[in-house]
């Protein structure tokens, strides 16, 4: 028996097989060729069958994990298509008159350390994407198949890291856990492993030659044990009992209000990414949707989403959430959500710089036609907008100056719209020290916690170096947000949190105690805290 820890990336108990996915060694031959025209053609053709085969994965990750998750293969084919991935490939079979799946390996290699050397947590990640382009376009000139597994029952997948083109690919109905050697808690493996509701560690230094070896997988402390005896076996059977015990009552909760025992009552409801999440904000009874994240319409899509594009999204989600509450972020891009047709200009502290409000401000004629498909959107149903990153009192009138605007021309070219609430993310120190005056000019106020705490701490969120000092439960912290609570209150109007502590229990009667509002989540975390606000 041995036991081994890594970073718990999604929780859960697993009981299974090892099946071990490794990478096929594949020698690449460097060969001299006399057809250099030729050579450049076999690429190109490779190049086309890749951007089918790529098409093709992206309506199947749509179909089964939602289009938001599906993204990443449109991703590559963005950078199957690059420019300088591709001047790189092609003067390398010109300059050296050498064969295209050498040209082809050198410049993966080269693009995949150039990714992996950046300071930026969302450009290191793109060092496994482009390993994973070019390693699809030397199959497809070898001839080679892509690889598909078939597995057993209750398969624990053991791989060094998993490119996306491989996840979703696997038999879903059968795989019950991810393990990798690398990777993190944000990879593309772990996204997918939320997304299919089953556990992930990550980062565990499993050892090589352990295929078909029973384990046991505990996705709340991040161990793995290979080879379990009796008494692992047993534990873990009752802590998997316990699990579907727990989800049963919990389904109790459905349809009861969210109150405590002294009668408060606390609006929970969803954090989502896209019109494919709605299906599980309904699923788990979610009071309205807190947090719709637009940048993900941004995200999809190769160009920037017209007006009428969005406009479908916004009343699409407002129709099937039949007179619940829609709160919808405006685009928040920049830092770690990068969009190429914007053309950011690289800047050292991106968590920092030019992102969200700040591009709208700057840009108004997108920010313009995000607000005229949102107030489009509103008469069909309970749409309220939300912006983010504000820091100044400045920036919430011009931002009403500019929906003013906005409003004109709708009643200029005769097109309904309605009056919403207008809200702002608390999640900057200086949001939070002038709350009582920002309170005067907004309908509500959404703490988000994720930044708040990486601001307030200086801590970079996506460094895994400083998981020891993000300290999420720091008294500086929670002070924050009593004191925004109570700004808003004596302004009048509605607080909430959006973040990623609005899910952590061991703060859930600490929040009630400072008078939260409103508590927004991801789906399958509405059950679960209304359960313990209920026993509050």
């Amino acid at each position: 028996m041995e036991c081994l820890s890594g970073q718990a990336a999604f929780q859960g108990i697993a009981i299974g097989k090892i099946v071990e996915v490794k990478k096929e060694d594949r020698l690449i031959r460097r060969e001299h060729i006399e057809d250099v025209e030729k050579e450049k053609q076999r690429f190109f053709n490779a190049q086309k069958e890749a951007s089918t085969q790529l098409g093709a994965l992206y309506e199947k990750a749509a179909r089964e994990v939602g289009e938001a998750n599906a993204a990443i293969f449109e991703v590559h084919q963005m950078m199957l298509e690059d420019d300088d991935y591709v001047d790189s490939v092609l003067n390398i079979i010109e300059t050296q008159s050498i064969n295209a799946e050498y040209a082809i390996a050198a410049t993966g290699d080269n693009f995949s350390q150039m990714f992996a050397s950046m300071d930026d947590a969302y450009m290191k990640e793109r060092a496994a994407d482009v390993k994973d382009i070019s390693e699809r376009l030397i199959k497809i000139l070898d001839n080679k198949e892509q690889k598909n597994e078939n597995f057993s029952e209750n398969t624990i997948i053991v791989a060094d890291d998993l490119a996306p083109s491989e996840t979703v690919q696997l038999d879903k109905e059968k795989v019950i856990a991810f393990v990798t050697r690398h990777g993190s808690t944000n990879s593309h493996t772990a996204i997918l492993a939320r997304t299919m509701n089953i556990p992930a560690i990550v980062n565990v230094p499993v050892p090589e030659g352990i295929d078909s070896r029973p384990a046991v997988v505990n996705g709340y402390d991040g161990t793995v044990v290979i080879d379990p005896d009796e008494n692992i076996l047993k534990l873990a059977g009752k802590l998997k009992e316990k699990e579907i015990e727990k989800r049963n009552l919990l389904a109790e909760y459905k349809g009861k209000p969210t109150v405590t025992k002294s009668g408060r009552e606390i609006k929970l409801y969803a954090n989502i990414g896209g019109l494919d999440d709605i299906g599980a904000v309904k699923q788990n009874d979610a009071a309205g949707i807190g947090l719709f994240r637009s940048e993900f319409l941004y995200l999809q899509e190769k160009d920037y989403p017209s007006e009428e594009k969005q406009f479908r999204a916004y009343k699409q989600v407002a129709e099937m959430m039949a007179g619940k509450k829609v709160i919808i972020r405006t685009l928040d891009i920049g830092a770690d959500k990068q969009i190429d047709y914007f053309n950011l200009e690289k800047e050292e502290n991106p968590a920092l710089g030019y992102r969200a409000v700040r591009i709208c401000l700057t840009r108004e004629e997108i920010f313009k036609v995000q607000l005229r498909a949102l107030y489009r959107a509103s008469v069909f149903g309970n749409i309220s907008i939300m912006v983010p990153m504000i820091i100044s009192l400045w920036e919430v009138e011009k931002v009403k100056e500019i929906i003013k605007e906005v409003q004109e021309e709708l009643a200029s070219d005769g097109i309904p719209f309605k009056e919403v609430e207008f809200g702002i993310m608390i999640e900057t120190p200086a949001a939070v020290m002038i709350a009582d005056e920002l309170a005067k000019n907004v309908d509500f106020f959404s703490i988000g916690t994720n930044d708040l705490t990486q601001y307030t701490l200086a801590i970079d969120r996506q460094n895994p170096n400083l998981t020891m000092f993000n300290d999420t439960h720091h008294p500086a912290l929670l002070k924050m947000i009593q004191q925004v609570i109570d700004a808003a209150h004596e302004g009048g109007i509605w607080a909430g949190i959006c973040g990623e502590l609005g899910a952590d229990m061991e703060l859930t009667e600490r929040f009630i105690e400072m008078g939260i509002d409103e508590l927004s989540v991801s789906p399958a975390m509405i059950l679960p805290l209304r359960k313990r606000i209920c026993e509050i």
